[in-house]
């Protein structure tokens, strides 16, 4: 038998995920493009009953991925996501793309993190005034703000949300608190709405919230589907999610 006719799919993408998160892997077998498949490794590195701030999601970037990379590596993936946006917005943007740059060296294979993601995206629609909301804690916003601002983005407004969300909290936001996140956070000044985190619901409201807010909308698991299109050349497979996924049709 042909080979290239007996091999599944044209592409192989790897995702490293923390280990208490839920709604990564949902999203990427939702958007995964046309002939890839997904392959997953989880993450340790935190402490799952302590809230997840600063100091406890960069622990998660800071720790090793020899293992996850070990493992995950023995699918020869073509693409490697670093599902974490949160982990890498707490070290800052030299941190994050070191980082890519040594899935790369370990893996051989391409990488995107969900942080470069959101920013190569918001580049896409050539926005430099945004609005930013996330579940993460108070401090945790003001890193991501400064993640983008290192990139020249500007934050024009924000919405936190209302209480310290613990691992599971975070993945536990239901849709409508999610609108209602997002609504909060806009403002006449910004171009683009940013929802950062891997764990919220985002991909499921992204359709109404530009059809409400008349801008486009940017999520950590959306820009991460969307950068591996434009990495890998590969089309879309037609679930909508929003203006940036539509450019890629």
């Amino acid at each position: 038998m042909d080979m290239a006719v007996n091999r599944r799919v044209g592409a192989r993408i790897g995702v490293l995920v923390p280990f208490t998160n839920t709604n990564l892997e949902p999203d990427m077998a939702l958007l995964c493009p046309k002939g890839a498949s997904i392959h997953t490794a989880r993450l340790g590195g935190y402490d799952v009953d302590a809230v997840p701030d600063a100091e406890q999601m960069g622990g998660l970037g800071a720790s090793s991925l020899d293992e996850p990379l070990r493992l995950l590596g023995g699918v020869r993936p073509d693409l490697v996501l670093y599902g974490c946006t949160s982990a890498t917005l707490a070290h800052g943007d030299a941190f994050d793309r070191d980082l890519s740059a040594a899935i790369q060296r370990a893996t051989g294979a391409k990488s995107v993190t969900a942080a470069g993601a959101l920013v190569q995206a918001i580049r896409h629609f050539g926005a430099r005034q945004v609005a930013f909301a996330s579940p993460y804690v108070s401090a945790l916003n003001d890193l991501g703000i400064a993640f983008l601002g290192q990139n020249g983005i500007e934050t024009v407004s924000r919405a936190d949300v209302s209480e310290d969300l613990g691992n599971y909290g975070q993945g536990a936001m239901a849709l409508d608190e999610i609108i209602a996140l997002a609504k909060r956070a806009d403002s006449p000044q910004a171009e683009l709405l940013v929802l950062s985190c891997t764990d919220l619901r985002a991909v499921e409201v992204v359709a109404v919230l530009e059809e409400t807010l008349g801008k486009p909308v940017v999520t950590s698991n959306q820009a991460m589907a969307w950068a591996t299109l434009e990495t890998l050349g590969l089309p879309h497979n037609g679930v909508p999610c929003g203006r940036l996924m539509r450019g890629s049709d």
